[in-house]
């Protein structure tokens, strides 16, 4: 296997692992609890995780730029406006984890909760837009220039692409909050994942089938395409079992499958072109010298254990489940202060709020 190859692997999984961790944070933001409590509740399963699960897109765009910087200079470019969006949708969605539980009135929280919901929606919409469009195909010149504009960025295929994300990554939160609550909480998940299991199952047949019929790639490279149908159906059927866990693993390894198949289907191009297979971008025409790939590979070698290492030790420190009697709540917290500090629980107000 050649550098090049492998860092193309190297981003794949980067961009995979964002969507499978980041999914299912990005789902329990757009179903977090109806009531204020149930509210805190689901933002508690996330409080401690959601900002390093970040890191993974970060450090996916890091790695593009150093070792594809053509194809990082070609997609950024070409997509700003949307990447512009979605920066403001992180933002907007980090500093609601961050602040919402700064002052108790019920018009500052529901303000961020509208920053909350919209962040995590739009946010995974775009991020499956951009990775539709990078298979299906853009404008690129022979200069390996970004030749279109904003419209040829909202192909029918990439549009379906960010809806079928938004749609997994609503069942992948709800698994994950049937995993991580308990009571009327949980309940509410597994019921919302229960309903809307045979939907996302229909999304992601659709774009299976889309994803192979518009590419003309058959034998292994449909093999993702293939796991992400199974997964998603065992994930329904895991859900309505009451196995929580076996219906997160289901979940993971169908948006993993589903990212996966993009990827997959799209090397040994990083970037198609629709003007034409000659200004297709490569993964030869836009690495980095052989240097500087060997130089990064010692660097990940190095600290992509290290990431692995702190992200499952904080994921086994908050294994625990959540209930409501574990949030801090206005009328709890107002009854605190009046009564002096409480005996330390473990539970602290920011680790509950996502702060």
């Amino acid at each position: 296997m050649t550098l090049t190859a492998f860092w193309f692997i190297v981003i794949a999984v980067l961009w995979t692992g964002f969507l499978v961790l980041e999914g299912f944070d990005f789902g329990v933001g757009m179903l977090a609890g109806r009531d204020d409590t149930g509210r805190r509740v689901a933002l508690a399963t996330i409080g401690p995780v959601w900002d390093a699960n970040e890191v993974w897109l970060i450090v996916a765009a890091a790695g593009m730029f150093a070792a594809f910087p053509s194809w990082y200079a070609t997609m950024f470019s070409g997509f700003y406006p949307a990447f512009v969006l979605l920066l403001v949708a992180l933002i907007g969605r980090g500093l609601s984890l961050e602040f919402r539980g700064k002052h108790d009135t019920a018009r500052w929280r529901r303000s961020w909760d509208v920053a909350l919901t919209g962040g995590s929606l739009i946010a995974p919409f775009l991020v499956g837009v951009t990775l539709g469009d990078l298979l299906h195909g853009v404008p690129i010149g022979a200069d390996q220039e970004y030749a279109g504009n904003l419209t040829d960025l909202l192909s029918p295929y990439a549009l379906f692409t960010g809806i079928t994300v938004v749609a997994l990554c609503l069942l992948h939160g709800a698994a994950f909050l049937a995993l991580k609550t308990v009571g009327d909480v949980r309940e509410r998940a597994v019921g919302l994942a229960g309903r809307i299991s045979p939907v996302v199952a229909g999304a992601v047949v659709a774009f299976a089938v889309w994803t192979q019929v518009s590419t003309g790639h058959g034998g292994a490279d449909a093999i993702p395409a293939a796991v992400a149908v199974t997964a998603v159906a065992a994930a329904g059927w895991l859900i309505r079992q009451g196995r929580d866990g076996a219906a997160f693993a289901a979940t993971s390894l169908t948006m993993a499958a589903v990212v996966s198949s993009i990827f997959v289907n799209l090397y040994p191009r990083v970037m198609v072109s629709t003007l034409g297979s000659a200004t297709d971008l490569t993964v030869t025409d836009t690495s980095s010298s052989s240097y500087s790939l060997r130089v990064m590979t010692v660097v990940a070698a190095v600290l992509f254990p290290v990431v692995l290492l702190y992200q499952g030790w904080t994921y086994h420190v908050f294994r625990h489940r959540i209930s409501r009697a574990d949030v801090v709540t206005p009328a709890r917290r107002t009854q605190a202060s009046a009564t002096g500090p409480p005996a330390a629980t473990g539970n602290s107000d920011s680790q509950q709020e996502a702060t």
